[in-house]
């Protein structure tokens, strides 16, 4: 504030609010070392459980560093500067004859741009915030009094900040420099200096602002407006730092606004980082602990998965559907950011989805090869074509299908897929625009095989193709005209290298039916051609050689 700014009589506590803002200057310059400095020191690693305690001058008063901190023992992030109005409070005059002047003031700060911080010791216990009390209030008389030089030293950069402060606002708002300020009283007042300035050094300083910032908070009158200006991400810092000098009152505003507030996925890991490591009031804390951990056991979370894959499958709405089954995947799989240690559904579950769509496609070609009972038909799902019913199932299998190929647990889909007997049956009676959709989950199958991300015991692989081959080679035409998303020449080299990994025999037997079909019905059918001339070389030309080789 200026000191020329007027004050209007009665107005005593606005008086007070100017004078807790006059009551601390800063200045870039660094002070002269002093066996008087009292050395805060607070450094801390994040990879170190235990404080490390920093070394001072044996002519310093040191206090050890506190574990609550990571970045600089007292736990600062950020930049930001002092705003020149408050730095330079026209008419103070410097307690000490050698402080530097306004004008070296600006002329320094300009010059040295770096920024502030301090650290505080294991010794200090972590805070409590039901032993916190709000700083009295302070005289007009005292709040302009400069009894206090914070010196904080940057740990990189050789940076430094120098904070001329009130001793009795410092003292109020904070029980580690009240103790530190205390403790320089006791050891002056039997000497002749106990008139000196108090001063404080803390070291090692990682980061500047968040510390200058938090200082700051000490003497503004409405801390709330003050950390909305700064945001979240900001604000935690300051709560660390607050946290490690035993500011209450700025732990209770960072925790009031934090909770108030939306907060990002990176802001939500760093409060999580911060309560992992502090302990604060369970009363003041209860809401935001609230919002950063569920209580939920594993139990009840794969119970929701299991209701949401069933609603998923039974939902009516085309574009409903697929929004939510793109959404679901993408929180089941296992490249998900949301996957945890723990499967979110398990194999049971899945594999019980997929047979009741597969009963569901069961009785919907019995409807479309009119082999179902009257009354059974009664019951069915009306309004809606038979068409588009059979379509839905297809499309609920395949999702099920990809999400237990992520998951590597579709090999035993492979059997169950393979000894759908009667769904063959029928294929071979149902018009070619309903069938076709059988062939989308075989097509889906083969690639997964062909593309090695499915791996499955050769008699598996051996019963799927033995089952599917064929009405694939019929409906591959249909597949071509409505391919809904499928790869067709994804599906032709898959087939062939699925084929490529059966016995000899039976590739044999698979092949000439292929062959039989490809030169019937041409580009209606896969074509194989690559795979055919791979079995050929190993059946015939390989192979006779082998048998030479056998009979010498």
């Amino acid at each position: 504030m200026s000191g020329s700014t007027r004050r209007k009589p009665g107005s005593s506590s606005r008086r007070e609010s100017q004078a807790r803002r006059r009551s601390w200057c800063c200045s870039f310059r660094v002070p002269p070392s002093s066996p008087e400095n009292l050395s805060l020191s607070l450094s801390l690693s994040r990879s170190h459980s235990h404080p490390k305690t920093l070394s001072s001058k044996p002519t310093n008063s040191s206090v050890p560093n506190s574990p609550l901190s990571t970045k600089s023992g007292l736990s600062l992030v950020g930049r930001t500067r002092i705003d020149p109005r408050r730095i330079l409070s026209p008419g103070r005059v410097s307690p000490i004859d050698s402080d530097p002047t306004v004008h070296s003031i600006i002329q320094e700060e300009q010059e040295d741009p770096e920024e502030i911080i301090t650290s505080v010791d294991s010794s200090v216990p972590e805070p409590k915030p039901e032993s916190f009390r709000a700083p009295p209030e302070i005289s007009d008389k005292e709040a302009t009094v400069f009894d206090v030089r914070l010196n904080l030293r940057g740990k990189t950069g050789g940076g430094c900040l120098v904070l001329e402060l009130n001793s009795q606002v410092l003292s109020t708002s904070s029980e580690v420099f009240a103790g530190l300020i205390s403790e320089f009283k006791r050891n002056g007042s039997s000497s002749s200096s106990s008139s000196k300035m108090c001063r404080i050094e803390v070291p090692e300083v990682e980061n500047l602002g968040v510390f200058r910032e938090t200082i700051e908070l000490m003497f503004e009158d409405d801390i709330p407006k003050r950390l909305s200006k700064i945001g979240v991400y900001r604000s935690i810092d300051i709560l660390e730092v607050s946290a490690g000098i035993m500011f209450t009152k700025g732990v209770l505003s960072c925790l009031k606004y934090l909770e108030a507030v939306p907060w990002t996925e990176e802001e939500e890991e760093k409060l999580r980082i911060l309560f992992s490591r502090f302990k604060f009031d369970d009363v003041t804390t209860r809401d935001i602990l609230a919002r950063l951990y569920s209580r939920n056991s594993v139990d009840s979370q794969q119970h929701l998965a299991r209701q949401i894959v069933w609603s998923i499958t039974s939902c009516t709405d085309t574009n409903a559907r697929n929004e939510l089954k793109h959404l679901v995947k993408g929180l089941l799989c296992r490249s998900s950011v949301y996957e945890k240690d723990h499967a979110d559904v398990n194999k049971e579950d899945l594999y019980s989805v997929c047979q009741s769509c597969l009963s569901s496609i069961v009785c919907l070609f019995e409807e479309a090869s009119d082999t179902i009972p009257s009354e059974k038909l009664a019951k069915k799902e009306k309004g809606r074509p038979l068409i588009e019913r059979i379509s839905r199932e297809v499309d609920n299998i395949n999702w099920l299908l990809e999400i237990l190929l992520d998951r590597q647990m579709a090999e035993e889909f492979v059997d169950m897929w393979a000894d759908q007997g009667e769904l063959i049956k029928m294929h071979e009676n149902v018009s070619p625009m309903v069938r076709y959709e059988l062939s989308r989950v075989s097509a889906l199958l083969f690639i997964a095989m062909g593309t090695r991300k499915l791996h499955c015991r050769s008699e598996s692989r051996s019963g799927l193709l033995l089952a599917w081959f064929g009405p694939m080679l019929l409906d591959f035409g249909w597949l071509q005209r409505c391919r809904k998303g499928l790869d067709m020449k994804a599906l032709e080299e898959a087939m062939g290298q699925t084929l490529l990994t059966l016995p000899l025999k039976q590739q044999y037997m698979l092949f000439m039916e292929w062959f039989r079909c490809f030169s019937k019905h041409g580009t209606e059918c896969p074509n194989l051609s690559k795979a055919f001339q791979i079995w050929w070389r190993r059946s015939f030309l390989r192979g006779s050689e082998t048998y030479a080789i056998e009979t010498r």
